[in-house]
């Protein structure tokens, strides 16, 4: 019996495109799950806004659906159905719990991010609680983090991209390629991994935590390594938020130039609106279509990233043997990249704005409970010695260094472009 259900198992990579594409078939033809309320401000709001009989009710429809995918990718990939049912109501649980704490104001209001508080969770308990082995194993880590991606390529619409303006493009490409290929030249330098080298450059030129999760899918990088990027982009995102208007008003920098430096360096889209609405409606605006930019041009480069790893794994691994085929090539490539661009294609040429307006923050908010629950999973298979090693301070040398050139170079092209 073990020996057919092994037959029909299927790659991981093109599950999560499978289950990708369920999730946005059912979300146009058949269900959406209701977007669960978690923004309160106070003891009362939370009892009468977030834990009220309504709310609860959906998320627990919320739980039934998410489970019933991650059981079909548990099947489809030939893991234990039964220790992924048995374990996934504890990670969720502690997920729905990380995502109250960051609805709270204040906590917004500081942006920090659902992720983290999945993160720290899913730490805490890892750490001082002993776990099963069969409940590690049944942690579908990969899986949550991929269909999160695909569901990712659906925000990207390229009538959106046309809508952002050619200064903001052309800002967007110059800072993504030069700031990119410099943190890539620094971690180098200071011998930094190649995981890691790839996570950091992806999350300081392009768009922070999205861009280390499409890069770490896209290499089949170290989830470790992951959660040690993701806490580098947002603690620093929050300084960055708070000073850099600080520092526009000082030296009177004109709106349009404060709010393309905003939007084209700090790495969180949360925070980009947070400090442009600090400044005034017009850097709001810029800083947006600015980020939005560069949040477009993910796409493109988890795909170039991918072609790079496959070949660059390919010649380390065979380095006495020829160049590899295109056929080794397209069997290392990470499909989950496909389902992102075939997504965007879809929600931006064979649907109307109408329909993808209909499911957009549905679609929005599952993109989101699938990356949380993959950071509640990471924490709870990581061990603090791991995150917070020794070797660690290398790579936030690395982070923080190629930041500081981001804010310098993206100020100086925001005058150029932007400045009157």
């Amino acid at each position: 019996m073990s020996q057919k259900i092994k037959q029909f198992t299927i790659h991981e990579d093109w599950t999560v495109v499978l289950l990708g594409f369920l999730i946005i078939g059912l979300s146009l033809f058949v269900f959406l799950p209701s977007v669960p309320v978690f923004k309160w401000n106070s003891g009362a709001d939370l009892l009468h806004d977030v834990l009220n009989l309504s709310n609860l009710q959906v998320i627990l429809w919320q739980f039934l659906y998410l489970i019933s995918v991650g059981s079909l990718g548990a099947l489809m990939t030939g893991k234990s159905v039964k220790n992924f049912l048995l374990g996934f109501p504890a990670v969720y649980i502690l997920t729905v719990i990380a995502l109250i704490i960051a609805g709270n104001s204040t906590i917004k209001g500081l942006n920090l991010e659902a992720v983290i508080f999945s993160l720290i969770i899913g730490l805490f308990i890892g750490n001082f609680f002993m776990l099963p082995e069969w409940f590690r194993t049944a942690l579908s880590t990969e899986i949550f983090v991929k269909i999160g991606l695909v569901l990712l390529g659906t925000s990207v619409i390229f009538s959106d991209i046309l809508k952002a303006g050619s200064l903001g493009l052309i800002q967007a490409l110059i800072v993504v390629l030069s700031v990119w290929y410099f943190a890539f030249w620094l971690c180098k330098k200071l011998k930094v991994d190649d995981e890691l080298t790839m996570m950091i450059s992806s999350a300081v030129s392009i768009c922070g935590v999205s861009a280390a999760i499409a890069t770490s899918g896209a290499i089949k990088g170290d989830s470790k390594k992951l959660s040690y990027v993701i806490s580098m982009v947002l603690v620093t995102a929050i300084p960055m938020m708070i000073f850099m208007p600080i520092i526009a008003k000082y030296f009177n920098f004109p709106e349009e130039v404060t709010g393309a430096w905003l939007g084209g360096s700090i790495d969180t889209s949360g925070a980009v609106v947070a400090s442009g609405s600090l400044v005034g409606e017009t850097a709001l605006k810029i800083s947006t279509i600015v980020k939005f930019s560069q949040n477009v041009l993910l796409g493109l480069a988890a795909f170039a990233i991918s072609v790079y790893w496959t070949y660059r794994q390919n010649t380390a691994d065979d380095a006495t043997v020829s160049k590899p085929t295109l056929k080794v090539i397209w069997e290392r490539f990470p499909k989950f990249v496909i389902g992102f661009i075939v997504a965007s294609l879809l929600f931006s040429f064979l649907l109307t704005a109408d329909v993808r307006d209909e499911v957009k923050d549905g679609l929005k908010n599952l993109q989101g409970i699938w990356f949380a629950l993959a950071f509640t999973s990471i924490g709870l298979e990581t061990n603090f010695k791991d995150l917070f090693s020794k070797n660690s301070k290398k790579p936030l040398y690395a982070f923080l260094i190629a930041q500081l050139f981001n804010i310098i170079i993206t100020l100086i092209i925001a005058f150029i472009l932007f400045g009157e």
